[in-house]
């Protein structure tokens, strides 16, 4: 559905994404993540046709996006972070114009927008001023009209940006079903959701791509495992400092609640630090109240890729 061979983005004294090549299958609900400016939203502002690359090619539906444009975002259906609306209309009123901006034959238009509504849970704002919804309808509204013209590939940049929990978790139930008819590029920071809810995930960091798998396999692969977490009174010891030293340890992060310390280790991979941790509380004479192993997670990977050890 997505192709996209050697692509680069220059601007004046910057390279936002340097010779990005990656595909993604129809069908596939694919997660594409990195750091704040790390090249995400050039790149889709690329496949969107929003923006010419320096160099390199990409096509969406076997149709390039530039030379065959028209053809290619007929498949497509954009929404980026900052959802642009026109908050002097109303709900239904706005998307009607954009079916018939996007081509929708006039006979259809009232369907498409009946069942765009209806999927995105508006039906009860439909006639309301879009500059009196909230935050979560707003996103709800860019991602109705991403979906008038039935588009084959969805592109979201951010979908939850703003949102609160319960929000997040109605954006995600909508992107999962929607995932079922539609291939999805989602960009997001909320990480576990993308556990959730993708098939692959691509992580780019300083306009390079740094892994492409399954969640899966990109855990069974880092080499940070998990962590451990200790939560004691260590007095006046230097507890993060101490426990850097034992072997396994890469990083210690900690935080205080009055007395209370908790101390989160990274460790390498097949690592299980906690006798040692348990024996250096033991020697130090520190209060424990925890000592428990975490597995990892894709924020482990997302660090681990973007992040070098100095940093």
């Amino acid at each position: 559905m997505i192709k996209v061979e050697h692509l680069t983005k220059r601007y004046a004294g910057h390279t936002a994404i340097k010779d990005l090549s990656f595909e993604v299958g129809k069908g596939e609900i694919v997660g594409f993540l990195g750091p704040n400016g790390a090249g995400k939203s050039t790149t889709m502002r690329i496949l969107s046709s929003f923006m010419p690359p320096t160099s390199g090619r990409a096509s969406i539906a076997g149709f390039d996006i530039f030379d065959q444009s028209l053809q290619a975002r007929a498949h497509l259906g954009y929404m980026p972070e900052n959802v642009p609306l026109y908050g002097d209309m109303r709900v239904t009123e706005y998307l009607n114009y954009r079916a018939a901006l996007k081509g929708v034959p006039h006979r259809r238009i009232a369907e498409r927008v009946g069942d765009v509504q209806e999927l995105c849970g508006l039906k009860d704002v439909e006639r309301k001023l879009i500059s009196a919804l909230s935050k979560g309808y707003r996103q709800r509204v860019g991602l109705a009209d991403a979906l008038v013209h039935e588009p084959d590939l969805l592109i979201l940049d951010e979908p939850t940006s703003g949102l609160d929990p319960n929000q997040i978790r109605a954006v995600r139930d909508l992107i999962k079903n929607l995932g079922k008819q539609h291939t999805i590029l989602l960009s997001t920071h909320i990480l576990p959701e993308v556990e959730m809810t993708c098939s692959r995930v691509i992580i780019i960091n300083k306009g390079r791509i740094e892994a492409s798998d399954t969640p899966e396999n990109l855990l069974g692969e880092i080499r940070t495992a998990g962590g451990v977490v200790l939560e004691a009174k260590v007095g006046t010891d230097s507890g993060a400092e101490e426990l850097k030293k034992i072997i396994g340890v890469r990083d210690v992060a900690a935080t205080a609640d009055g007395e209370w310390q908790t101390f989160s280790l990274r460790v390498e991979s097949g690592a299980d630090v906690r006798e040692e941790v348990f024996r250096l509380a033991a020697d130090r004479r520190w209060s424990v109240r925890e000592l428990t192993q975490r597995r990892a997670t894709l924020e482990d990977v997302f660090v681990e890729l973007t992040h070098s050890d100095d940093a």
